[in-house]
């Protein structure tokens, strides 16, 4: 009765989420192992460089003297079996943590070849397939080569060593779904191609993008053969805590080109404030296994109650899960406005705001998006977001527990509902 009384939703509802729950306990068993197995790497991470207070305080002008940086660097890099990393607030997203990487690793006449096909919206302008934006890569004279996915959904294997030749620097897998109609690609399909890679080209640097796929599974990218991977700090990393910020983590001397990039040559990871952050970096680090594995429970019960309902949702409900977005096929741009205006309401900041669609940075079609967290753009905090374009797929992201998650179904389905845009008697209880 609790979220009738607060929300005013039906108890009709209620009780078919309520249901959807109950189904899913034994999967969320599973997950909770995933959960502890992560939440004890972080621990012994912190254990093993000797996390202190004293790394809590703050430098000031040159950041010579920024000590939590280096040990907040020590841990990621301890975490993800890397050789070094960069974790920094200037980094200030997913998309630019990328960037760096492949501004400092491609030069004129080197190749980036991605066998995900077409990378996420934003990453196509910073190429130059798409925008073209002052100092894209194709404008500096780097080429690019992708493979599509075999129906959109999978990796083609078989064709990797036609594309991949020794012009090609860097090969770069994009490991979560991006605004595509795939899942994410498991640890164990990213293995299966760094192997192919590697019989081809052993040299060649194998790139990562790691964006929403920390502690999803209990190994990370690098222990199955990446060289370098990159994320966001606001998404699962930062466990809805951490500020801003991102990280680059893999090979030492990679790491070096990409801090002389961030900064200068000569300068690299010896200067940088941390700005204060270090203890919020490494607090949502450490509630960070367990909120990813929340948002991935969270998924679960939009995709289960959405697929009893008779939509297309990816992944399946039995399908691996290697991120924190679900992707739900509306086929209507009035259902994707009101999904999205239900998302708003349940979140915990703004939820008296209205998400109305418009053009973002980096994105072709105007977006629609409800995000209302305490860390502003943290999507893993509960989010969701869709181009208004055909199919108009919505993509769920986050929830930083299953109860919040819980609450906002109920909206979704409640207003769905009470505008005539489904009848109970679609509903099995």
């Amino acid at each position: 009765m609790i979220y009738s009384n607060f929300y005013n939703i039906d108890n009709f509802i209620v009780k078919y989420v309520d249901n959807i729950d109950k189904s899913l306990n034994g999967k969320f068993d599973d997950l909770n192992k995933i959960s502890e197995f992560n939440q004890i790497k972080v621990l012994n991470s912190f254990k093993e460089n000797n996390l202190s207070t004293m790394d809590f305080n703050s430098a000031t002008g040159y950041g010579y003297a920024d000590i939590g940086r280096e040990k907040c660097e020590d841990i990621f890099s301890t975490i993800f079996k890397a050789e070094d990393s960069l974790v920094r607030p200037n980094i200030v997203s997913g998309t630019h943590a990328i960037s760096i990487v492949l501004y400092a690793l491609l030069n004129y006449n080197d190749k980036l070849l991605s066998i995900t096909g077409d990378p996420y919206d934003t990453l196509q302008q910073v190429i130059g397939i798409k925008g073209n934006k002052k100092g894209n890569l194709l404008s500096k004279g780097i080429k690019y080569d992708k493979i599509d996915l075999k129906n959109g959904t999978s990796i083609q294997y078989e064709k990797i060593k036609d594309k991949l030749d020794y012009d090609t620097k860097i090969v770069m897998i994009q490991r979560s779904t991006g605004y595509t109609n795939r899942r994410a690609f498991t640890i164990g399909e990213i293995k299966k191609a760094i192997s192919i890679i590697r019989e081809v080209n052993n040299n060649v640097i194998i790139f990562i993008d790691n964006c929403y796929g920390e502690f999803t599974e209990i190994k990370e990218p690098i222990e199955v053969g990446a060289d370098i991977i990159a994320g966001s700090l606001i998404k699962n990393m930062g466990g809805g805590i951490a500020l801003t910020g991102g990280y680059i983590s893999g090979k030492k001397n990679l790491i070096e080109y990409c801090s002389n990039t961030l900064t200068a040559p000569g300068i690299g990871k010896d200067e940088g404030l941390s700005f204060g952050t270090t203890r919020s970096v490494l607090q949502g680090l450490y509630f960070s296994p367990h909120t990813t594995i929340e948002s991935i429970k969270v998924n679960l019960l939009f995709a289960k109650s959405f697929t009893n309902l008779s939509y297309e949702v990816i992944p399946k409900v039995n399908d691996p899960r290697s991120d924190i977005v679900q992707s739900i096929i509306l086929n209507d741009s009035d259902k994707l406005k009101l999904f999205a205006k239900a998302i708003q309401e349940s979140c915990s900041v703004d939820a008296n705001l209205t998400p109305i669609p418009d053009d973002m940075p980096g994105y072709q079609d105007p977006v629609i998006m409800s995000s209302g967290g305490f860390i502003e753009g943290a999507t893993s905090e509960l989010s969701c977001d869709g181009p208004l374009r055909e199919p108009y797929i919505v993509y769920l992201q986050g929830g930083l527990n299953k109860y919040h998650g819980k609450l906002a179904l109920m909206n979704v389905l409640d207003k769905f509902l009470k505008n005539n845009l489904l009848n109970k008697k679609e509903i099995s209880l």
